[in-house]
């Protein structure tokens, strides 16, 4: 492409459609607006969790994390009791 189609079409992108910081800021302000008036959707996304519906007790690895093994671990010895 020549540099004139490039502009072109950059001028005609910017006209058409928000992209880059602006497109940003608008999401962002969508779900600042989610978590000012309390929904459910706010409530997903201030803990993180997946916001459409899906399930969590297995998979949703990419909104919760890497996994953190709770429970039954290998317990500290406790010292014998003097008799």
């Amino acid at each position: 492409m020549t540099e004139s189609q490039v502009g072109l079409l950059n001028n005609l992108l910017s006209k058409e459609y928000k992209v880059e910081g602006e497109l940003r800021r608008e999401v962002q302000a969508n779900v600042q607006r989610l978590y000012e008036v309390n929904c459910y959707r706010g409530v997903r996304h201030r803990r993180n969790l997946p916001v459409r519906g899906q399930r969590t007790r297995t998979n949703a690895r990419t909104r919760r994390g890497r996994r953190k093994t709770v429970g039954a671990g290998k317990a500290a010895e406790k010292p014998a009791a003097k008799v």
